[in-house]
């Protein structure tokens, strides 16, 4: 045994790697930037344009009327004759927050007209119109 001879102690590394934090750091952010716009569902519109300032938001009832003038209450599609008979129960179950609707630009304005009216023959007087700011496209 040599006592005489010390064995030389590489000193403490205080120095921390980040370089693989950052890499699993920008993994997840590609993958919250593709997946994103994956999870936003909905139906497919073009709204129409209007010199118009943003709504609050509010927990109201939203129908959208696509281009082939389908009507959907969040994503479900219902016929005209299903959506008469149960507007009033659907916006009552949301809360009464009000009603929003979202026609695509290419809807025929008699579309619109028909499913207004059918909710104001309901008794549901709170009806928004949704269009994009002017600019916004």
């Amino acid at each position: 045994m040599r006592r005489g001879r010390r064995r030389e102690r590489a000193g403490v590394n205080a120095e921390i790697n980040v370089v693989s934090l950052i890499d699993v750091m920008m993994l997840l952010m590609i993958i919250f930037m593709i997946t994103a716009p994956i999870m936003q569902g909905g139906v497919d519109i073009a709204l129409p344009t209007a010199d118009v300032a943003p709504l609050e938001p509010k927990n109201g009832l939203v129908i959208t009327v696509d281009r082939r003038g389908q009507i959907f209450i969040d994503e479900t599609r219902l016929s005209f004759e299903e959506f008469a008979g149960s507007i009033k129960a659907l916006s009552d179950k949301k809360g009464g927050g009000g009603v929003y609707l979202r026609a695509d630009e290419a809807v025929p304005y008699g579309t619109v007209v028909r499913i207004v009216a059918a909710m104001k023959a309901k008794g549901i007087t709170d009806v928004g119109l949704i269009a994009e700011p002017d600019g916004a496209r």
